[in-house]
């Protein structure tokens, strides 16, 4: 069998760079009079699989019922029978088991979700692009993939067969990849590279950037590439992604440099080749303008014990 090389793509860059991964596929059974309090660190995403609820986040309420699907970005939120309750801190109904907590005798709704994380020195691409609270209801989710992996998921969870709990942190992260495909274009409050990629012209210079980003781009190919002019493309560009071409292509070239420094043992000098510059000094110049340190303490700093 062949496998064609995939076309670039900048969601699965980012993705790659930050270590995006799931883990902590966990199980929330409750019955009667309940409210919970949960302070995440993580995003986490999660699904009603059965019953209803209430969750309270960032001043509002909302019930949710069997199918429908949240996700929080380390944003302090309540789940509830009633959202007039007291809440207690969910930590106490997993202090036995972090994998699985009960409230009640009867269980009368379940949840299953799990916690997605990033690599700390980068989380910056993606953190701040995440709504505090993201919703979507189980019409919506069943149009979609969503659809299909939550009823995958369950399935998996009440499987029992070998290796479910790892089959169901990868749905998980690809139900996380499905809540960030929904989020192209709507947070137009926050210029981002996730917002460019929802605008066709400025989508095909990203995705040349991030197929090449050891070259050193100029403006008018990028230009040429998005099929409008110097001037309407670094415009159009800027208000999308919020910096210009060329600055965003030599940050996401840092970026990349920055995850080989911090990931392998290969030397600063070919990590300087391999970003295309051809003397150290100027890699090191550069290196230091976007990532706030030389590639040696940048390295020595994310291997620090």
């Amino acid at each position: 069998m062949i496998v064609q090389e995939a076309p670039a793509d900048p969601l699965s860059d980012v993705l790659g760079l930050v270590q995006a991964s799931a883990a902590c596929t966990v199980r929330f059974t409750a019955g009667g009079a309940w409210a919970l309090r949960f302070s995440p660190t993580h995003v986490k995403f999660n699904v009603v699989r059965s019953g209803t609820c209430w969750i309270l986040a960032e001043g509002s309420a909302r019930q949710l019922s069997a199918g429908d699907c949240f996700m929080v970005a380390a944003t302090p939120f309540v789940l509830a029978s009633d959202p007039t309750l007291q809440p207690i801190d969910a930590s106490l109904v997993f202090e036995d088991d972090a994998t699985r907590g009960q409230v009640g005798a009867a269980p009368e709704t379940e949840i299953l979700g799990g916690s997605v994380s990033f690599e700390d020195a980068q989380a910056d691409l993606l953190l701040p692009l995440l709504p505090g609270l993201l919703l979507i209801d189980a019409e919506q989710s069943s149009a979609t993939p969503m659809g299909w992996l939550i009823a995958q998921l369950d399935a998996e969870w009440r499987s029992n067969l070998p290796g479910a709990r790892a089959a169901c942190d990868d749905m998980i992260r690809l139900l996380f990849v499905q809540a960030l495909r929904s989020q192209l274009g709507a947070r137009t409050d926050i210029p981002s590279w996730l917002g460019g990629l929802s605008d066709p012209p400025v989508a095909r210079a990203l995705q040349a950037i991030h197929a090449n980003p050891a070259r050193h781009w100029r403006l008018d190919e990028l230009a040429s590439l998005a099929g409008l002019s110097r001037s309407s493309f670094a415009e159009r560009f800027a208000r999308r992604v919020g910096m210009p071409p060329v600055s965003y292509a030599t940050n996401w070239r840092m970026r990349v440099a920055a995850r080989q420094l911090a990931a392998s043992t290969t030397t600063v000098s070919t990590v300087a080749a391999q970003a295309g510059y051809l003397s150290d000094s100027a890699f090191h110049a550069a290196f230091r303008r976007e990532m706030g340190l030389s590639p040696v303490a940048y390295r020595r700093k994310l291997r620090r014990p």
